[in-house]
């Protein structure tokens, strides 16, 4: 995710390569391209937050289409085999 930000936050970066806890950025004549690494981790931090929302939305729809199903008198069995959709086990 942090090359993700940083591709976004330099465009013209073309490589970058990560030895430890050094990044090094480089364009494309192989120059090294100066990052501001506290502008990398915040960008990093809302590229990941979008994902996460992005991927409990989908997780939402999935129950809230499958609970559809089930009102319009489908089985959860006959749901499940249209939709792939398998409820989570309650403990």
């Amino acid at each position: 995710m942090k090359h993700e930000a940083i591709l976004k936050l330099y465009p013209n970066v073309k490589s970058i390569i990560e030895d430890k806890n050094e990044i090094v950025a480089k364009d494309e004549n192989n120059n090294i391209v100066s990052l501001d690494m506290s502008a990398v981790d915040a960008k990093t931090t809302e590229l990941q937050s979008a994902e996460d929302a992005k991927e409990n939305q989908k997780a939402t729809d999935k129950a809230n289409g499958n609970q559809k199903l089930l009102e319009l008198g489908l089985s959860q069995a006959e749901a499940t085999a249209l939709t792939g959709y398998t409820p989570p086990v309650a403990e």
